[in-house]
Protein backbone atom coordinates (compact mmCIF):
# COMPACT_ATOMS: atom_id res chain seq x y z
CA UNK A 1 0.00 0.00 0.00
CA UNK A 2 1.16 3.61 -1.12
CA UNK A 3 1.96 6.09 1.82
CA UNK A 4 1.46 9.82 1.50
CA UNK A 5 5.62 9.76 1.45
CA UNK A 6 5.66 7.56 -1.31
CA UNK A 7 3.42 9.20 -3.39
CA UNK A 8 3.72 11.83 -5.82
CA UNK A 9 2.96 15.46 -5.38
CA UNK A 10 -0.18 16.21 -5.30
CA UNK A 11 -1.82 18.21 -7.69
CA UNK A 12 -2.88 21.59 -7.22
CA UNK A 13 -5.99 23.70 -8.98
CA UNK A 14 -8.80 25.41 -7.95
CA UNK A 15 -11.99 24.05 -6.64
CA UNK A 16 -14.87 23.77 -9.18
CA UNK A 17 -16.55 20.68 -9.10
CA UNK A 18 -18.87 18.96 -5.73
CA UNK A 19 -16.56 16.45 -4.74
CA UNK A 20 -13.79 18.96 -4.67
CA UNK A 21 -15.89 21.16 -2.29
CA UNK A 22 -17.64 17.85 -0.37
CA UNK A 23 -13.07 16.86 -0.03
CA UNK A 24 -12.51 20.18 1.33
CA UNK A 25 -15.45 19.94 4.22
CA UNK A 26 -14.47 16.52 4.98
CA UNK A 27 -10.78 17.37 5.53
CA UNK A 28 -11.67 21.25 7.32
CA UNK A 29 -14.34 18.68 10.07
CA UNK A 30 -11.38 16.62 10.61
CA UNK A 31 -9.45 19.51 12.14
CA UNK A 32 -11.92 21.82 13.36
CA UNK A 33 -10.77 23.70 16.54
CA UNK A 34 -13.94 22.14 18.97
CA UNK A 35 -13.15 18.36 17.37
CA UNK A 36 -9.32 18.57 18.92
CA UNK A 37 -8.28 18.38 22.07
CA UNK A 38 -5.79 21.04 23.36
CA UNK A 39 -2.53 18.85 23.10
CA UNK A 40 -4.09 18.53 19.13
CA UNK A 41 -4.44 21.97 19.20
CA UNK A 42 -0.75 22.70 20.16
CA UNK A 43 0.69 19.89 18.36
CA UNK A 44 -1.18 20.34 14.56
CA UNK A 45 -3.06 23.57 14.61
CA UNK A 46 -6.25 23.76 14.11
CA UNK A 47 -8.81 25.71 11.86
CA UNK A 48 -11.74 28.08 13.27
CA UNK A 49 -14.82 28.58 10.86
CA UNK A 50 -16.96 25.55 10.01
CA UNK A 51 -18.21 26.30 5.93
CA UNK A 52 -21.15 24.27 4.41
CA UNK A 53 -21.46 23.12 0.74
CA UNK A 54 -23.50 26.34 -0.83
CA UNK A 55 -21.85 28.72 0.94
CA UNK A 56 -18.09 26.98 -0.53
CA UNK A 57 -19.63 26.90 -3.91
CA UNK A 58 -20.97 29.94 -3.31
CA UNK A 59 -17.55 31.39 -2.59
CA UNK A 60 -15.71 29.69 -5.33
CA UNK A 61 -17.93 31.38 -7.97
CA UNK A 62 -16.40 34.65 -6.45
CA UNK A 63 -12.36 33.68 -5.36
CA UNK A 64 -10.07 31.07 -6.19
CA UNK A 65 -10.65 28.57 -3.77
CA UNK A 66 -7.22 26.42 -4.00
CA UNK A 67 -7.13 22.58 -3.73
CA UNK A 68 -4.23 20.04 -3.68
CA UNK A 69 -5.24 16.65 -4.85
CA UNK A 70 -3.87 13.13 -4.17
CA UNK A 71 -5.36 10.18 -6.08
CA UNK A 72 -8.59 12.40 -6.37
CA UNK A 73 -8.54 12.94 -2.64
CA UNK A 74 -8.47 16.53 -1.30
CA UNK A 75 -5.70 16.48 1.13
CA UNK A 76 -4.96 19.87 1.26
CA UNK A 77 -6.97 23.76 0.50
CA UNK A 78 -6.54 27.35 0.79
CA UNK A 79 -9.59 29.39 0.98
CA UNK A 80 -10.12 32.61 -0.62
CA UNK A 81 -12.61 35.78 0.04
CA UNK A 82 -12.67 38.87 -1.48
CA UNK A 83 -13.60 42.31 0.78
CA UNK A 84 -17.08 42.30 -1.47
CA UNK A 85 -17.53 38.94 0.32
CA UNK A 86 -17.30 39.89 3.93
CA UNK A 87 -21.02 39.54 4.95
CA UNK A 88 -20.91 35.74 3.76
CA UNK A 89 -19.62 34.85 7.13
CA UNK A 90 -20.84 36.72 10.08
CA UNK A 91 -18.21 35.17 12.41
CA UNK A 92 -15.22 36.86 10.21
CA UNK A 93 -16.91 40.30 10.46
CA UNK A 94 -14.50 41.24 13.40
CA UNK A 95 -11.21 40.61 11.26
CA UNK A 96 -12.68 42.52 8.31
CA UNK A 97 -13.23 45.59 10.96
CA UNK A 98 -9.96 45.34 11.82
CA UNK A 99 -8.87 45.90 7.84
CA UNK A 100 -10.46 49.33 8.58
CA UNK A 101 -8.89 50.23 11.38
CA UNK A 102 -5.14 48.54 10.96
CA UNK A 103 -2.12 50.47 8.91
CA UNK A 104 0.81 49.08 7.08
CA UNK A 105 3.53 50.91 5.11
CA UNK A 106 1.71 54.22 5.86
CA UNK A 107 -1.83 52.78 4.18
CA UNK A 108 -5.22 51.70 6.33
CA UNK A 109 -5.28 47.73 5.44
CA UNK A 110 -8.45 48.26 3.88
CA UNK A 111 -7.22 50.75 1.04
CA UNK A 112 -4.96 48.10 -0.27
CA UNK A 113 -6.03 45.58 -3.18
CA UNK A 114 -6.64 42.16 -1.02
CA UNK A 115 -7.74 38.50 -0.89
CA UNK A 116 -8.19 37.06 2.15
CA UNK A 117 -7.00 33.71 3.33
CA UNK A 118 -9.91 32.32 4.30
CA UNK A 119 -8.73 29.44 5.72
CA UNK A 120 -5.72 27.06 4.96
CA UNK A 121 -5.42 23.21 6.09
CA UNK A 122 -3.56 20.55 5.35
CA UNK A 123 -3.79 16.26 5.68
CA UNK A 124 -1.87 15.33 8.70
CA UNK A 125 -0.26 13.15 6.16
CA UNK A 126 0.73 15.15 3.73
CA UNK A 127 2.22 17.98 6.52
CA UNK A 128 5.74 19.47 6.31
CA UNK A 129 5.98 19.45 2.18
CA UNK A 130 5.53 23.20 1.66
CA UNK A 131 1.84 22.45 0.37
CA UNK A 132 0.67 26.00 2.31
CA UNK A 133 2.64 27.93 0.50
CA UNK A 134 2.17 26.23 -2.98
CA UNK A 135 -1.44 26.45 -2.08
CA UNK A 136 -1.45 30.23 -1.83
CA UNK A 137 0.91 30.49 -4.29
CA UNK A 138 -1.86 29.10 -6.57
CA UNK A 139 -4.22 31.38 -5.11
CA UNK A 140 -2.31 34.14 -5.45
CA UNK A 141 -1.81 33.59 -9.45
CA UNK A 142 -5.57 32.50 -10.23
CA UNK A 143 -6.33 36.36 -8.05
CA UNK A 144 -4.39 38.26 -10.65
CA UNK A 145 -1.81 40.60 -10.78
CA UNK A 146 -4.07 43.71 -9.54
CA UNK A 147 -4.28 42.00 -6.10
CA UNK A 148 -1.46 43.45 -3.43
CA UNK A 149 -1.50 41.47 -0.30
CA UNK A 150 -3.08 38.79 0.80
CA UNK A 151 -4.74 39.17 4.17
CA UNK A 152 -6.12 37.27 6.88
CA UNK A 153 -5.78 36.82 11.03
CA UNK A 154 -4.68 33.32 13.05
CA UNK A 155 -4.96 32.84 16.64
CA UNK A 156 -2.31 33.48 18.80
CA UNK A 157 -2.30 30.30 20.29
CA UNK A 158 -2.30 28.32 17.21
CA UNK A 159 1.90 28.86 17.56
CA UNK A 160 1.61 25.82 14.23
CA UNK A 161 -0.04 28.26 11.82
CA UNK A 162 1.45 31.31 12.78
CA UNK A 163 5.23 29.63 12.07
CA UNK A 164 3.93 28.25 8.64
CA UNK A 165 2.50 31.73 7.63
CA UNK A 166 6.09 33.24 8.71
CA UNK A 167 7.52 30.88 6.93
CA UNK A 168 5.83 31.67 3.36
CA UNK A 169 6.27 35.26 4.05
CA UNK A 170 3.12 36.75 6.34
CA UNK A 171 3.87 40.09 8.32
CA UNK A 172 2.29 40.64 11.60
CA UNK A 173 0.95 44.27 11.12
CA UNK A 174 -1.01 43.83 14.33
CA UNK A 175 -3.23 42.22 16.88
CA UNK A 176 -6.37 42.14 18.77
CA UNK A 177 -8.24 40.62 21.13
CA UNK A 178 -12.14 39.44 20.63
CA UNK A 179 -14.75 37.90 22.85
CA UNK A 180 -13.15 34.42 22.64
CA UNK A 181 -9.52 34.62 21.05
CA UNK A 182 -6.60 36.65 20.57
CA UNK A 183 -5.68 37.33 16.66
CA UNK A 184 -2.76 37.99 14.74
CA UNK A 185 -3.45 39.89 11.48
CA UNK A 186 -0.97 38.89 9.08
CA UNK A 187 -0.36 40.06 5.45
CA UNK A 188 1.81 38.66 2.82
CA UNK A 189 2.59 41.44 0.17
CA UNK A 190 2.27 39.59 -3.09
CA UNK A 191 4.17 42.63 -4.92
CA UNK A 192 7.28 40.62 -3.08
CA UNK A 193 6.63 37.45 -4.38
CA UNK A 194 5.69 37.71 -8.07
Amino acid sequence: MNTAADAAEPLLTLAREAAHFEGILALQARNLRHRLSEAEQAQDGFVYVEHDLPLLSRMASQSPQAIALAQGRVVGYSLSMRPSMAEWLPALQPMFEQFERMHWRGRRLGDFSYLVGGQVCVDQAWRGRGLIGALYACSRDAAGPEVELCLTEIALRNVVSRRAHERIGFIEVGRYAAAHEDWSVVAWPWWDAR
